[in-house]
């Protein structure tokens, strides 16, 4: 890392530290030894971390989880918040997912604050084969990296934070032997052994995936994620000056190749409002391309109409 790289990231670290921390706290092993972690670390004091708590209501018992990290937090002398939801049973991970971190990115922006997440090397391998799988691409190694209004911390995943803990970023059986050292209490969230999640198949296939392996990729992962975020920032460059009152040239989709077509399309699509996957960007782009004037695209809650000479998204 470069001397100008090194100082930007002290000066990162810096302003993070001196914010308030949103601990997204389960009650499973992964953030009770977070919370643990970053309270014996010393990095924030009580009154600068708040313990987040989503209650899914996918499971008739999941209030429990809640009255769990809320006697926690009382112990612990912090300040607890949480959201009850009635997503119900066979709601989906991804809405799951998408249900707290909407939960989550609006209380760190009335709270001025940095959340903080339990993902770990091991969620990071799983993360990055199912994007593989899903046909993302290369920005798949990128995983845990999503853009959101608010900064998100993995401390698993950041050396400054697991470091004096552990000689490398943790796997799930490291926090286990951790949880065993210091008499961690957590709860079992049944779901997490249910075959219905794609997550947990593939987590049982990669249980013996060697952890030289999972370094090697945790290397590639810190180098994807600055060249995602630097081609983010060109990319949204771009976009801002070339885009009048949101009509789109079909001739740059000609002329461009297929891969910086593609991060056009996607940044602006994302920019519009709509989450395309990459199969249906492909689709996009050769309708963009091919399609006669008047002619329609399908995309996701979005009706494109091809104009001869552009589109409006």
């Amino acid at each position: 890392m470069s001397t100008i790289g090194k100082y930007h990231l002290l000066a990162h670290n810096v302003i993070i530290n001196l914010m308030k921390v949103i601990l997204a706290v389960s009650g499973g092993i992964d953030s009770m030894v977070m919370l643990d972690m970053i309270y014996r670390s010393k990095k924030y004091s009580s009154h600068d971390i708040i313990l987040a708590h989503f209650d899914h209501g996918i499971r008739e018992n999941s209030h429990q989880d809640a009255d769990f990290v809320e006697k926690i937090a009382a112990q612990f002398g912090l300040e607890f918040t949480k959201q009850t939801a009635k997503l119900g049973a066979g709601t989906s991970e991804a809405a799951a997912r998408s249900a707290r971190y909407n939960f989550l990115v609006n209380l760190a922006k009335q709270k001025n604050a940095v959340i903080f997440t339990a993902h770990h090397l091991d969620d990071l391998i799983e993360s990055a084969a199912i994007n593989f799988l899903r046909g993302t691409s290369w920005r798949g190694l990128a995983a845990l990296d999503g853009n959101y209004d608010v900064e998100i911390v993995r401390p698993f995943l950041e050396p400054s934070y697991f470091s004096n803990f552990f000689s490398y970023p943790p796997t799930k059986s490291d926090l286990y032997i951790y949880s065993a050292k210091h008499n961690i209490h957590f709860r079992e969230d049944p779901t997490n052994s249910s075959d219905e999640y794609l997550r947990n198949r593939l987590r049982e296939q990669l249980r013996n995936f060697p952890l030289t392996n999972k370094l090697e990729i945790y290397e590639l992962w810190q180098n994807q994620k600055i060249l995602k975020r630097a081609i983010d920032h060109e990319i949204n460059n771009i976009i801002n000056c070339a885009i009048e009152s949101q009509k789109w040239s079909r001739a740059w989709f000609t002329e461009l190749s297929d891969n910086v077509a593609l991060e056009l399309l996607r940044a602006g699509t994302r920019n519009a409002g709509v989450y395309a996957t990459q199969p249906q960007l492909f689709d996009f782009l050769h309708a963009i391309r091919t399609y006669a004037p008047g002619k329609y695209f399908n995309l996701p809650d979005r009706l494109i109409r091809l104009e001869k000479d552009f589109f409006v998204l």
